[in-house]
């Protein structure tokens, strides 16, 4: 993975990659520090389906339409690449989809919460556990979003001292202090988070205070992912990717570390397979890895990508495994027979930066840098899909535990916000009681 100071972001954003925030919207009217003022900017389905824009972007306000600054916005846009080359046969590859369903409804739009972004190329800051709860990066702070309610708090603040109030035979926790969140998860009850000099803690969400925290390397090099897994045995396990080329797994009631896999190159994403037998690993390679996480043997390489990889996810019965790239594909493996790519989906402006699949298997989402969810039907074979099409750069995506709700986090000065999407049944009409 690029590795920048945190002073370089906004140099590296403007002029060398995606390219950042959506600058020409410049909304000096209202202060958004005002939580009531938010609030009232908020969007919701009813006010969407009467022609308000769902991020309350006031077109009618601008100079030029909607679609003009989607046509500057597709031209303008410079994707980041690390690797450089002719890429005409990957064109050919990509798969013919129609984006014309619609499988997900617009349901709210706040920007009470909204999330940040550290690092350019990490996108994995939203996390949902049902489809009235979810966790987003924000600054220094991890913060909960309960859609039922409509109403943000804090769960998480590492702007300063950061102690744990466990204590765990076998583990070694080390205070932290001011950690840039570069990563996040949450699962059950544990929340996870990665830092930019290569930090990690843990925290029960039923529990005060921090359970575990440590520094991964000392070199403070970056934690690019981490993962709450199942693994073989049954046992809740803490997967970490970093930029030392380390995988680094964590018993998650001891915080022991109890496996350690060594790559050749940074890691930007881990996903553990349904069974927890195969562990797939991407990072600053076009090559992605199957690897058994208990032996670290490689079961199988993942060749096809044109560029470093930053996402990956696993089909929930396991047959399939998906990985992001900078090349701007998502890339679909039959784990049977991985010598060739199952099918290749092409994105619209910017990387592949996050992908995820719905719970029950039906679908899976596929984030862009910026601007573009895709959201495909996993029992049409890819064929079908809905274009989600918004503005600002994209801090991370996450289905609801049971694939009802789809959260959108956006990044942007003044219109970052958290997008709540909400599952199209032919009940629809029953929304209004529940």
């Amino acid at each position: 993975m690029a590795e920048f100071l945190n002073n370089d972001l906004d140099y590296v954003l403007e002029d060398h990659s995606d390219t950042g925030y959506f600058d020409y919207f410049d909304d000096d009217e209202f202060d958004w520090d005002d939580q009531q003022t938010k609030q009232n900017s908020d969007t919701s389905a009813s006010e969407y389906r009467n022609g308000k824009d769902m991020q309350g972007i006031p077109w009618e306000r601008l100079n030029h339409s909607r679609d003009y600054y989607r046509e500057m916005r597709l031209k303008m846009y410079k994707n980041y690449e690390n690797l450089l080359g002719p890429r005409d046969e990957l064109e050919q590859e990509c798969k013919q989809v129609d984006h014309a369903s619609t499988f997900y409804d617009f349901y709210y739009n706040t920007r009470i919460v909204k999330s940040t972004i550290v690092h350019f190329q990490l996108r994995n800051l939203i996390s949902a556990t049902s489809k009235h709860d979810v966790y987003l990066v924000h600054d220094y702070s991890i913060m909960h979003w309960s859609s039922l309610q409509r109403s943000g708090k804090e769960v998480l603040n590492v702007a300063g001292k950061v102690v744990p109030t466990q204590k765990h035979c076998g583990s070694s926790p080390e205070l932290l202090s001011r950690v840039q969140i570069s990563a996040m998860c949450v699962k059950g009850k544990l929340l996870v988070a990665g830092g930019f000099q290569g930090e990690l803690i843990c925290k029960a969400l039923d529990q005060p205070g921090v359970a575990f925290s440590t520094k991964l390397n000392d070199d403070g090099d970056i934690t690019n992912a981490v993962d709450v897994i199942q693994s073989s045995s049954g046992s809740s396990q803490v997967v970490t990717a970093c930029n030392d080329s380390n995988v680094r797994v964590f018993d998650a009631e001891t915080f022991v570390q109890v496996g350690r896999l060594s790559c050749s190159w940074s890691v930007n994403s881990t996903s553990t397979s349904p069974d927890g037998r195969l562990l797939a690993i991407v990072g600053d390679n076009k090559d992605g890895l199957l690897v058994d996480p208990q032996s670290g043997k490689v079961a199988s390489n993942l060749k096809g990508h044109f560029d470093y990889s930053f996402a990956s996810a696993w089909h929930p019965d396991g047959s399939i495994i998906a990985t992001g790239s900078q090349d701007k594909t998502c890339r679909l493996w039959d784990v049977r027979n991985t010598s060739h790519s199952l099918a290749v989906l092409k994105g619209r402006i910017g990387a592949i930066r996050g992908i995820e699949f719905s719970s029950d298997g039906r679908f899976m989402a596929m984030a862009e840098a910026a601007d573009f969810i895709h959201v495909y039907d996993a029992n049409a074979d890819f064929s079908s899909a809905q274009e989600i099409d918004m503005f600002g750069e994209i801090a991370g995506i996450s289905f609801s535990s049971d694939a009802e709700a789809l959260f959108v986090g956006v990044a942007d000065r003044t219109y970052g916000s958290l997008l709540e999407f909400r599952r199209r049944k032919h009940s629809s009409y029953l929304d209004c009681f529940l």
